[in-house]
């Protein structure tokens, strides 16, 4: 099935010179003279490598079908990360660099979307909020606020936040994996 550019969405994998790309981002442009055109930043899925590519405005791609499987994140053991399919409990092993920044959102046990192009592994999105205890903070004051600015965080999965004066180490927190941000204490 062709797709045009006016289709493209971010996550959305295409064919292109013959390779299978996903669109990580894209933007279209109109500029006052000439033709509209969109500029994207793809990933290859072969290589892993991401290059930025502008097309002309309505050009024409093959889709590539993209299927998302809900599976148990197990655990990894440094280079390889370990998902489990809840149906058939057969487990895959995916490279560390495969699974990328999703793995500073990944809790064990924790459902997490594993998306396959025709057969081939692609990505691993981690569920949208996760709540994860704070592992080290600087110390809050009494009668800081939430209002009152913020501090970095670190959590039990690695990752850096920023959180309020009030959360102490110990607490825990809802993240939204989307783009990182505090949501609220639990």
């Amino acid at each position: 099935m062709a797709i045009s550019t006016a289709d493209f969405k971010n996550g959305m994998a295409i064919m292109h010179e013959g390779k299978r790309w996903v669109i990580i981002n894209f933007q279209h442009v109109k500029p006052g003279k000439g033709g509209a055109f969109v500029r994207t930043k793809l990933k290859e899925l072969e290589s892993g490598r991401v290059v930025e590519y502008t097309f002309r405005s309505g050009e024409k791609f093959d889709d590539v079908r993209v299927e998302r499987k809900t599976m148990q994140y197990l655990y990894n053991d440094g280079d390889t990360y370990y998902f489990m399919d809840n149906a058939t409990y057969e487990q895959i092993e995916l490279d560390a660099d495969f699974v990328g920044d999703a793995a500073k959102w990944l809790l064990e046990n924790d459902p997490v979307e594993v998306m396959t192009a025709d057969g081939d592994y692609i990505g691993v999105d981690p569920p949208m909020f996760i709540e994860v205890g704070v592992a080290e903070t600087e110390p809050g004051f009494k009668g800081d606020t939430v209002s009152g600015g913020g501090k970095p965080a670190t959590l039990e999965t690695g990752a850096q936040v920023t959180v309020p004066m009030f959360i102490n180490v110990g607490d825990k927190v809802k993240i939204d994996t989307r783009d990182g941000r505090y949501v609220t204490r639990v």
